[in-house]
């Protein structure tokens, strides 16, 4: 995998690299539902650390996933301050109590703790999910991840189709950079040297012919697949079939209980919401 790619599978000789596909899938689908779903800080940060620890032990470096992680952040960044613009009082309305550091409860534009703990929280649901992504997208082989959700009921066809965009995130980022590269070549300047409204046009002129080669790419493999009789049969075999291990069960343990964790305290707190302020 070169290291100026943005995201892809990378064949690393760790215990996350070792389990079925299916394992991860599940882990990723139902810590990221339950953490969406409870407002938990204790629950939330204790998520966090578990997913920085499996992104430390899944040896994927900074600089594989810097771009990736620099967006994210932007972007939640901008959707916390958003949030604040839009109801800056909405932690008042649900902790039911108001501590002011700025202005009061009265005013449309003011700052609570409440407000703060609660934005807290968005930030916590939106980093710990990240490294779980990247560590799901970078250590999982697309074909025997196909394999595994075939042998969990899923349609090989649609089996197949995740295995192949998952295929195709390196090539359309591969796509990106060369087009970009040909771009600068003819004197457009959309490094980060160029203005951002500059840029801007730049992505623009990118965007275009890459999604003109990514149709037709599409068209060859569909073709491909027709000539061959792909979906003509009910089932088929996988050359990169993997059964459940020890180590898949293990986990697949380990993820219950950490969701049963989250939804006992639901009962907990009487709701969703962790109130520190009663």
């Amino acid at each position: 995998m070169n290291s100026q790619l943005l995201i892809g599978y990378t064949v690393r000789d760790t215990f996350l690299n070792r389990l079925s596909g299916s394992t991860k899938l599940i882990g990723f689908v139902a810590l990221s539902i339950i953490g969406m779903v409870t407002y938990d800080t204790r629950f939330l940060l204790g998520v966090l650390l578990i997913s920085l620890i499996l992104f430390h032990f899944s040896k994927i470096k900074y600089h594989e996933v810097a771009f990736v992680l620099q967006v994210i952040v932007a972007f939640a960044i901008l959707n916390l301050v958003m949030v604040y613009v839009f109801a800056p009082s909405y932690g008042i309305t649900i902790y039911g109590t108001h501590h002011m550091i700025l202005g009061s409860p009265d005013h449309y534009f003011n700052l609570s703790w409440e407000q703060l703990f609660y934005e807290f929280n968005l930030l916590l649901k939106y980093i710990f999910a990240v490294p779980l992504a990247l560590i799901f997208l970078m250590t999982t082989n697309p074909s025997e991840f196909a394999a595994s959700l075939n042998k969990i009921g899923v349609s090989y066809r649609i089996s197949y189709s995740v295995a192949i965009a998952l295929r195709y995130i390196p090539d359309v980022q591969n796509d990106y950079r060369t087009i970009s590269l040909a771009q600068q070549a003819r004197g457009y300047e959309i490094s980060r040297k160029a203005k951002l409204m500059t840029r801007a046009r730049g992505a623009v002129q990118i965007i275009m012919p890459l999604i003109l080669s990514s149709l037709d790419r599409i068209e060859i493999i569909s073709q491909a697949m027709e000539l061959r009789r792909f979906g003509h049969n009910k089932k088929r075999t996988w050359y990169m079939a993997q059964p459940f291990k020890r180590n898949d069960y293990l986990a697949l343990i380990i993820i219950v209980l950490i969701v049963l964790v989250g939804i006992a305290l639901f009962k907990v707190n009487g709701g969703r919401f962790w109130n520190p302020f009663k």
